[in-house]
């Protein structure tokens, strides 16, 4: 965890009035389909700044058990593609500590300081990985964002867990570094 985000949840007791726990606490009960819709309730029903709503939302996602259920809604008909995501998941869970997984209805961001991956099964047979990455050329394989538009600069379209290979994982790095 970088030195900015414990400070922030240091002094969400004093900004706040509560813990990060009181705050996960909170919103263990609610169901936000969208984590704008949390941080839109924090702010309206308990005055909390966009910085700290934003970081709480955040945060509560890696201690709550509905992110597996978003996920697994995700892959519900498309099990055959489940494989490839848990290949992805393992490695970007080497690149540190840092990293946060934020499980949508129909995709997953994968955060740093901001989204630098996302991972969304497309089709039965594919998913569709979008990155973040600079000044980086247009390939056969590495493709402009395509559907993702602005959230993403490139995309690679998977069909079995074999694709992720040696060279996606330089992608992924690569997104990952510059994500800072």
């Amino acid at each position: 965890m970088d030195k900015a985000l414990q400070t922030m949840i240091a002094n969400m007791p004093e900004k706040t009035g509560k813990s990060l726990e009181e705050w996960i606490e909170i919103l263990k009960d609610k169901s936000f389909s969208k984590h704008s819709e949390a941080v839109k309730y924090l702010k309206s029903e308990h005055q909390v700044t966009h910085g700290f709503a934003n970081t709480i939302v955040s945060l509560s996602k890696d201690k709550t058990a509905p992110e597996v259920d978003l996920v697994s809604e995700q892959y519900k008909g498309k099990e055959a593609l489940f494989p490839i995501y848990q290949k992805l998941i393992e490695f970007i869970k080497t690149l540190g500590n840092d990293v946060t997984l934020s499980p949508k209805k129909g995709s997953v961001s994968i955060i740093r300081k901001r989204q630098f991956v996302l991972i969304k099964p497309a089709t039965k047979t594919r998913i569709d990985l979008g990155f973040k990455l600079k000044d980086k050329p247009i390939t056969e394989r590495l493709e402009n964002s395509g559907p993702f538009g602005t959230m993403c600069t490139h995309r690679v379209q998977l069909f079995d867990a074999n694709d992720v290979d040696k060279e996606l994982k330089t992608w992924i790095k690569e997104a990952y570094d510059i994500s800072v």
